[in-house]
């Protein structure tokens, strides 16, 4: 799914553009309730105990965004529509072997009511879901009807307001040309007083080239209009790209440009890895960039080693998924082989 047209190369341009600047000091929109990531007594968090059946509100149920930095799960393909059994699994096998917090979906699968499926597999295993409505690379209208498909459940499914943390627009629609700018915010706007009542926040995954290369026709207009930032982190494709090891000023590139442009809000590395091997669209930009297993794994060490800088970032901290849960889902980027066998050792911190 990561091989469309020229993404190495916006990539590379995105931290050509983004270039690193001093971090702006914001004000969170609003004060934390709950400080540590382990504490019981809010989803998801590390310790708590799922009811018996989804309680009478959404008040006080989730856990502050100040607890989501660090690692929080895994960007979860679903294109394959995986059955119940095998998202209740994997999603467990996500909470209690990684200590993750979420899924982040990816993909899409249009078997008619397939959300429900996640949702009773989120509420299983205990986990929160960053859901997603696909646009493709195509530039058609089928996003429309997964769109009205995933509103339609959230309000038909008792669970749902209970598991789903976001509703992502994505993935990359700006950069992909695949919605005028000016129209996603509609959307954006839109699906926000359709949730209102559930309470569900809004936002778009995007990489910070995808706003910045319609800045002047309503890039910073969807910035502004939505919930908080799922930022794609993918350093790999940068011209500056060599190991993962040193892949935190590319990083920081982008980190930097949202923390300047966004307002304040609440960030997330939402599409965030490095690939173990390259394919026909998955290329550097970099004739020095490494792609192997110890890279793979060096990215997401590096990450796991800025956890106390994570914690501080303003507007709540930034909290990252590792892009992608298994190789059977995103050749490359598996945390699991296509045997469902590690291909290094995952233990990173959910909190410090």
């Amino acid at each position: 799914m990561l091989s469309k047209a020229l993404l190495a190369l916006a990539v590379g341009i995105a931290t050509v553009q983004a270039t690193p600047s001093p971090t702006k000091t914001h004000k969170p929109e609003h004060e934390p309730e709950h400080k540590h990531a382990a504490a019981a007594n809010c989803f998801p968090a590390l310790g708590f105990t799922m009811p018996s059946s989804p309680p009478a509100s959404v008040a006080n149920w989730w856990c502050d965004y100040s607890t989501d930095y660090a690692f929080l799960g895994f960007s979860y393909e679903i294109t394959a529509c995986q059955s119940l059994t095998q998202l209740k699994r994997e999603f467990k096998d996500i909470r209690q072997t990684f200590n993750g917090r979420y899924v982040r979906l990816y993909g899409f699968c249009d078997n008619q009511g397939y959300y429900n499926d996640v949702i009773e597999a989120a509420w299983y295993a205990g986990i929160g879901v960053h859901a997603l409505i696909w646009f493709g690379f195509d530039g058609d209208t089928k996003y429309l009807g997964r769109r009205d498909a995933l509103l339609s459940v959230l309000h038909s499914n008792p669970k749902a307001a209970f598991v789903t943390r976001a509703l992502q627009f994505g993935s990359e629609p700006l950069y992909d040309w695949a919605i005028n700018p000016y129209d996603l915010v509609t959307e954006v706007n839109n699906a926000r007083r359709n949730l209102s009542a559930l309470q569900i926040p809004i936002t778009v995954s995007e990489m910070a080239y995808g706003y910045q290369e319609h800045q002047n026709d309503g890039g910073m207009a969807v910035l502004g209009a939505i919930d908080f930032i799922d930022a794609h982190i993918l350093p790999f494709f940068s011209t500056q790209a060599s190991t993962a090891n040193n892949s935190w000023p590319i990083v920081t590139g982008d980190l930097n440009w949202f923390l300047n442009n966004a307002n304040g809000k609440k960030i997330y590395f939402s599409q965030n890895g490095w690939p173990s091997k390259t394919s026909s669209g998955v290329q550097p930009n970099s004739p020095s960039a490494v792609s192997n297993v110890q890279n793979e794994n060096d990215y997401f060490k590096l990450l796991d080693s800025k956890c106390s800088y994570f914690k501080t970032v303003p507007g709540g901290g930034v909290g990252w998924f590792a892009h992608i849960y298994s190789e059977n889902q995103e050749p490359g980027y598996g945390v699991y082989d296509s045997n469902g066998v590690l291909k290094f050792p995952f233990a990173p911190r959910a909190e410090c």
